[in-house]
């Protein structure tokens, strides 16, 4: 407790972290805190987990009375965040009766609005706040405090103008704090324009990569499925994060995870807000071990014990992938990140290896597994149902469901549905399409190369070329 003395904290604060029995203050915490406290505005580089909510929300509470008007305004990228994020400084306010009100999509706004009419501190997505901005339900003119959490997810997601739009309706005379993992040229000029002369703070990594072990497994597509099952089954883990790209491919795995009796739980876009918090509940507590997410799952929330992260589908951004194994080895514990990989994740893996050559991902000798059947939901495609139903043998490998009349499967773009037969097709050959083969024989030295159209390139499992915004929206 000391220490945190030491750092000018609040004592209504310190008392919630001396209930919470914290015993010292983090990097970010100690770097940030002092500078917060001065009231200087500071651009932090910290990953999440490394405290930083404590940091931000120190000052903040300091510095917010109660009543009077919205004093505080906290700004992130996706729903889970901002609940977080508000339950957080709910806590941390506690012996002060704050007012902490988070505001997002997917749930009523009419009960927001009636919030909003005393609270003290909002913690908000960017694109419900400008609904309320536009309904004049929301006024900022008294906030003396801006915080852009996790910022560069933000600007990823396409939010950047209407972050801009946001801050122009507050006061000029502020105090802004922006926390992000990375720090883009983007937000360079963002602060240059909207930021006081801020200092600039750095903190290493939160994952102990001397802790983490990263292989990848390159596998045909028709055993990708029946691959993870095996290592599910067979490796001690404690909680397990699976990511998909999309929100079809995470119900698609959950459901026959569980039709293996995997006790599996899926969190994406698709979901009611209050079924995404359900979940993570749950999760959260231990009550479910397994987790199939989007990467809506991979930043900001705070998730202690995960012990394995898998990549079903290996990361469309780089960027992704580092915030994805970083769920893992945090904390000084053991953690470990297993990509499987098919044919449309090449180009995805060959990309993460350019932007980082520095990360070590061993490859991992196939196990000998058990194929297994897989439950296909139809869908519709021009007007019709295509066939769903178990995989036979002789059927087309995994990805996505496969157009007819000779066109390859899983071109550029396209949702990644799983393609009929993805674990219970034929361990013959592999069909092609209008003459052009899927699969080829492997390199030993990496993942095989695809024989698609587009230029040597294969699709991707679970991804397309996409722009972010498009990716943020069906997440």
């Amino acid at each position: 407790m000391e220490k945190f003395e030491k750092l000018g904290l609040c004592e209504h604060v310190l008392k919630t972290i001396s209930a919470k029995k914290f015993t010292e203050p983090s990097e970010i915490q100690e770097k940030t805190i002092p500078l917060i406290m001065e009231g200087k505005d500071v651009i932090a580089g910290s990953a999440t987990g490394s405290g930083k909510t404590l940091a931000f929300g120190s000052g903040l509470i300091k510095s917010t009375e109660k009543g009077g008007g919205i004093k505080g305004l906290i700004l992130t990228p996706t729903r889970e965040l901002a609940e977080q994020v508000a339950g957080a400084i709910k806590d941390f306010a506690y012996h002060k009766d704050l007012e902490v009100t988070p505001v997002y999509g997917g749930v009523s706004i009419e009960n927001q609005i009636k919030r909003l009419a005393y609270s003290d501190i909002v913690v908000a997505t960017p694109g419900r706040l400008l609904d309320h901005l536009q309904r004049n339900s929301i006024d900022l003119s008294k906030v003396k405090t801006l915080i852009l959490d996790e910022a560069d997810r933000m600007w990823d997601m396409g939010f950047k103008d209407d972050v801009a739009k946001i801050v122009r309706e507050c006061p000029k005379e502020r105090q802004t704090l922006l926390f992000s993992a990375t720090i883009t040229q983007d937000l360079a000029s963002f602060a240059d324009k909207y930021m006081n002369s801020p200092t600039e703070i750095s903190v290493k990594s939160y994952v102990d990569t001397s802790k983490l072990k990263q292989v990848f497994y390159d596998v045909q597509d028709n055993l990708k499925f029946s691959l993870l099952v095996h290592l599910l089954k067979n490796e001690k883990s404690c909680l397990v994060m699976i990511f998909c790209n999309t929100r079809r491919n995470a119900d698609f795995v959950t459901k026959n995870l569980r039709a293996q009796k995997i006790d599996a739980q899926v969190i994406h876009g698709g979901l009611t807000q209050a079924r995404r918090n359900q979940v993570l509940k749950k999760f959260d507590s231990s009550n479910v071990s397994v987790l199939v997410c989007t990467d809506v799952a991979a930043r900001g929330l705070d998730i202690s014990g995960v012990s394995h992260v898998y990549n079903y589908d290996v990361a469309s951004d780089a960027k992704d992938h580092v915030h994805r194994i970083g769920r893992t080895a945090r904390a000084g514990a053991e953690g470990s990140a297993i990509s499987i990989l098919g044919s449309r994740d090449y180009d995805n893996f060959a990309n993460l290896q350019r932007r980082h050559p520095e990360m070590k991902i061993e490859r991992a000798e196939n196990p000998r597994i058990e194929r297994v059947s897989l439950i296909i939901e139809p869908r519709r495609e021009g007007g019709r149902f295509s066939r769903g139903g178990n995989s036979r043998g002789g059927g087309r490998s995994s990805g996505g469901f496969g157009r007819s009349g000779g066109r390859s499967f899983g071109g550029r773009g396209r949702s990644d549905g799983p393609r009929r037969s993805s674990s219970g097709g034929s361990s013959g050959p592999r069909r092609s399409e209008g003459g052009r083969s899927f699969g080829g024989p492997r390199r030993s030295d990496g993942p095989r190369r695809s024989s698609s159209s587009n230029g040597g390139r294969s699709g991707f499992h679970g991804s397309g070329r996409n722009t972010r915004r498009s990716q943020s929206k069906r997440d």
